[in-house]
């Protein structure tokens, strides 16, 4: 009987694996367009940078850059912005921009013989007052907490996109706020994590965003969020943002034009 169970548990251990073959569905690479115009406050803001890319397989391990198109802005006054690729990385750059509050801006891509085009206005942004921290936040109450308090512009709409940048986690904390029930107040952006320790550095940037991309990225966050993917939740969807292919409507293209001024807070954890 021994002897039986041995051969049993030999043949558990080394039995063969047999290896599956995910087959996805395949489709055409869609461009991408990563169109941030960031004025960081008390900066000129001339330099500005627009990376586009393309959509590739599931299991594919680098993300192919959108090379050799022609990429400018143009503001309402026609002024035009021309972006030139960097030594064929897919980023376009230009030294020329002019960041105006509340100016309307029309970017337009040719790439491979189609035309792709997105407006959006810059938005502006208060400065952030002061950082809040707190060593027993979180669920577990062990978590590092800070709270970037800012103070809202009374009698106007405002929406407003945070990031805060740390080496833990290497992807930064995303998150949008609106003063819908916060209109006039001093309010504050959220960020807990467990790992920060003394003296890490975190990079916190409030950026003023229209109520689109407000729309827009908290959908995104939604599907993308930790609480999101329970069985009987909604799947999520392709979000398209707001650049239109006038060419072909049907290659629509994925990603956003935004325009943000910025305001900036390096803080660093006692």
């Amino acid at each position: 009987m021994r002897h039986f169970l041995y051969i049993i548990l030999f043949a558990i251990c080394f039995s063969c694996e047999d290896v599956i073959d995910v087959d996805l569905n395949e489709a055409p690479p869609k461009l991408v367009i990563d169109a941030s115009i960031n004025w960081f406050k008390s900066t000129a803001g001339n330099e500005q940078n627009i990376k586009l890319t393309l959509t590739a397989p599931y299991f594919e391990n680098s993300v192919p850059p959108a090379n050799g198109a022609q990429v400018s802005i143009v503001n309402s006054l026609g002024e035009s912005f021309v972006f030139t690729e960097i030594d064929n990385s897919g980023i376009y750059s230009t030294s020329s921009f002019l960041p105006e509050i509340n100016e309307t801006y029309t970017l337009t891509i040719l790439y491979q013989s189609e035309i792709y085009t997105a407006s959006e206005t810059l938005k502006s942004v208060v400065p952030i007052d002061f950082v809040e921290q707190n060593d027993e936040g979180g669920f577990s109450g062990e978590e590092t907490e800070l709270k970037a308090f800012y103070t809202d512009p009374a009698d106007e709409e405002n929406y407003y996109f945070f990031e805060f940048i740390s080496d833990i986690p290497a992807i930064p904390s995303l998150e949008v706020y609106s003063d819908e029930f916060t209109n006039g107040n001093q309010i504050f952006g959220f960020y807990t994590e467990e790992d920060l320790t003394t003296d890490d550095v975190v990079t916190i940037r409030n950026y003023g965003v229209s109520e689109r991309f407000y729309n827009f990225m908290f959908i995104l966050l939604q599907q993308n969020g930790q609480e999101g993917g329970g069985p009987f939740e909604t799947q999520p969807a392709t979000v398209r943002g707001n650049c239109i292919n006038q060419t072909n409507p049907d290659n629509f293209p994925l990603g956003y034009f935004r325009l943000s001024e910025v305001a900036e807070f390096i803080y660093t954890v006692e």
